[in-house]
């Protein structure tokens, strides 16, 4: 008597695999399709590099460096909080572009067809964090355009750098995923995700914090921006980071952790 065979179908992780890629793909498809909303949140750092560098960089050089400053030392000071800046500004795109999947009843479909469901999520995190370490490419050439200069920097530096950008772009990716999950549609989520431009424009990206009136300063010190602009500022230029690395890196762990618990709940709720 022959004993029947069985046939083991794909390993569920291989699945996940597939249908991650294939939703990433997607999302990367979207962004090629309507570029304009990456454009212009592109727009926004660009914009306030060249406003501070030649309209004010002169004046704000003296005021970091003292008389002898010249407005070189103010791009290198500038140019870590632009870069960070830009990465909670490119992540608005993601709150927007969940709210819309959410509301257009793409979602809907997904469920009535055999894929993992968490890779809509995954395409949406992994697509942002890209797009983030992209925006940060084509601002940086701006800046190594207009003087920003990191010899001091070690190859090691540069690597921690690169790391500290794309750890708190998925920090704050899973923040907006779950900004764009909780709002009831686009607009809501794009005003919702507001803070994420806000904040920087009241950390150390343009000012050192202890230059800040003693009401305002804790607002500059205690949020994520700061301790993170300081770390890259350390790693960028050759200089002593303190205890900024390892705040910045709890910031972005704990952001990171919260964001994926908020989103996966949000999520889970609305598949119900």
């Amino acid at each position: 008597m022959s004993t029947p065979t069985t046939t083991a179908g794909p390993h569920p992780f291989s699945l996940a695999l597939r249908d991650s890629t294939t939703m990433l793909r997607r999302n990367l498809l979207h962004t090629r399709r309507y570029p304009s909303l990456t454009l212009n949140l592109l727009l926004t750092p660009v914009m306030l590099l060249l406003l501070f560098v030649y309209i004010f960089g002169d004046v704000m050089s003296a005021g970091i460096g003292g008389e002898g400053a010249d407005r070189a030392d103010y791009i290198a000071y500038i140019v870590p909080g632009i870069l960070m800046m830009t990465v909670g500004g490119t992540v608005i795109g993601t709150a927007v572009s969940v709210a819309t999947d959410m509301n257009e009843g793409i979602i809907a479909r997904f469920r009535t067809m055999a894929i993992h469901r968490g890779s809509v999520l995954v395409g949406h995190v992994v697509g942002s964090v890209l797009q983030c370490v992209a925006s940060v490419v084509l601002v940086g050439g701006v800046a190594v355009a207009i003087g920003f200069r990191s010899a001091d920097a070690t190859a090691l530096e540069w690597l921690a750098a690169f790391g500290l950008l794309v750890l708190f772009a998925l920090a704050l990716t899973w923040i907006a995923v779950g900004m764009g999950l909780a709002s009831p549609n686009a607009e809501a989520a794009a005003n919702s995700a507001q803070p994420l431009i806000l904040l920087p424009l009241v950390s150390s990206a343009f000012i050192p914090a202890d230059t800040m009136p003693a009401w305002f300063r804790p607002v500059a010190e205690y949020q994520p921006f700061t301790p993170a602009i300081e770390t890259l500022r350390g790693l960028l230029l050759g200089t002593g980071i303190g205890n900024n690395g390892w705040i910045a890196l709890a910031w972005c762990l704990g952001l990171a952790v919260l964001g994926y618990r908020w989103s996966a709940a949000r999520f889970a709720a609305d598949q119900k």
